[in-house]
């Protein structure tokens, strides 16, 4: 007989989630996690100056519900970002011809989220060759070229644009998705939950191999074997297809998980001072238009001054091959030229490079590469009973970020404590 009910690998949002849910419900839970730490793509460090900042995940809004309810049970608020003042543009133009470029890309957005995805006109598309096909201004192109790479974190040139347009109508925030964060950070959040789990919880526990069966699975961690009724693989798909399975996974399981390919991005964390930019009427926010996929913003609070820049993408991808003093040189410079020679001197420069990532891929999330996969999500969702698929990728509701790690961590755990239970309603639906 199996010794657990529940086997649950990954201890980002989605597996803490999860493996809170079901052992709440009184199943008995264990959570894997290859790490030394909980968090997945959510992480931080404690900077010179004492300060713990995140470097992974970090910024939500209001419309984000699972996690501004997660926020409020465990007793804490949420920092506004500082948004007084105006956003630098680069190349130079002024903030009301920024925001108009802005308004035409977003509407560019609108336009793809309407598309129909049962269109045969859309399929094998890549994104870039959607933007190729519409009759608009070439900065316009290109601004949504950046969004995209900024965004998802990899070339338009290798995206599918019907997994794009399908992604991104699941992210419906109406507020700006930097509009909050936590001062005690992201992480610390993660950790709280995963504190709950007590015993349930095993870290540098990195599972090789999955043997499974309809009776039960099996996973091997180094020399140790673990059993149980159901396994949940709370695992990007990149890093999920790394396992060995047998038996061997159906072809269609195959090549739902072979259509991914993961983000690539870095987060640099600049501490100042002082938040000097705020002198200037500045809100901290620089808009690259070149080169593409630089995004900055404030993330100062209390007395910790501090902007932090985001590369994503091929530039990304470039920046991961040259040295950390390279990138410094080059991250500061972009900074002197957005706000003057004080950008130039710094208390401190923190990057953290995402780019392969061994335990999540990359970042922020992984993409459909694969054009031809249009069902690649609905093949995961449904798994393989006793082995499921959960990760923020697949979610319903906000995939590729902290709120859809949660709801899929939910979803997963509503659909295995039934099937163990053979049907039976789930305490917290009831």
């Amino acid at each position: 007989m199996p010794e657990r009910d529940v086997i649950i690998v990954g201890a980002g949002f989605t597996g803490l989630v999860a493996a809170s849910q079901l052992a709440d419900a009184g199943l008995d839970v264990l959570l894997l996690e290859a790490r030394s730490r909980v968090g997945g793509k959510v992480e931080s460090t404690v900077l010179t100056n004492g300060r713990r900042v995140d470097t992974g995940g970090q910024f939500f809004c209001r419309d984000m519900p699972q996690l501004m309810a997660l926020i409020e049970a465990h007793g804490t608020m949420p920092m506004m970002s500082y948004a007084d003042g105006d956003t630098v543009f680069r190349p130079p133009v002024s903030p009301a011809e920024g925001l108009a470029l802005w308004h035409r890309v977003d509407a560019l957005r609108e336009q793809m989220i309407a598309t129909d995805p049962h269109d045969p006109e859309l399929a094998g598309l890549t994104v870039a060759a959607w933007i190729a096909r519409q009759d608009i201004p070439a900065n316009v192109a290109q601004g949504f070229l950046r969004l995209v790479k900024g965004l998802w974190c990899r070339s338009p040139e290798e995206i599918s644009f019907a997994y794009l347009a399908s992604n991104d109508r699941r992210i419906t925030n109406t507020h700006w998705e930097l509009e909050m964060f936590l001062a005690e950070t992201m992480h610390w959040l993660a950790e709280r939950i995963a504190a709950n789990l007590d015993h349930r919880l095993r870290l540098d526990a990195r599972v090789t191999h999955v043997d499974h069966s309809p009776g039960g699975v099996t996973v091997g961690v180094e020399q140790e074997l673990f059993s149980a009724r159901r396994l949940i693989l709370a695992l990007p798909p990149t890093i999920s297809r790394r396992l060995s399975f047998s038996p061997a996974l159906s072809d269609a399981l195959g090549r739902a998980l072979a259509a991914w390919g993961a983000g690539n991005a870095i987060k640099v964390h600049v501490t100042y001072a002082r938040p000097f930019w705020r002198v200037d009427a500045l809100n901290g926010s620089v808009m690259w238009q070149e080169p593409q996929g630089l995004y900055a913003c404030d993330a100062s609070h209390g007395d910790h001054a501090g902007l932090v820049v985001f590369i994503g993408g091929p530039l990304a991808d470039d920046w991961h091959r040259k040295s950390n003093g390279e990138l410094r040189t080059f991250i500061l410079g972009l900074l002197v030229d957005a706000f003057g020679p004080e950008a130039g001197q710094p208390q401190e420069v923190h990057i953290r490079d995402w780019v392969a990532d061994p335990w999540s891929g990359g970042a922020y999330s992984d993409v459909i590469v694969e054009l031809d996969a249009a069902d690649a999500e609905d093949v995961l969702n449904h798994g393989a009973p006793p082995v499921y698929f959960a990760s923020s990728e697949l979610s319903p509701s906000f995939p590729g970020y902290i709120e859809g790690a949660i709801v899929a961590g939910k979803q997963v755990a509503a659909r295995v404590f039934s099937d163990v239970r053979q049907g039976v309603a789930t305490p917290w639906q009831e």
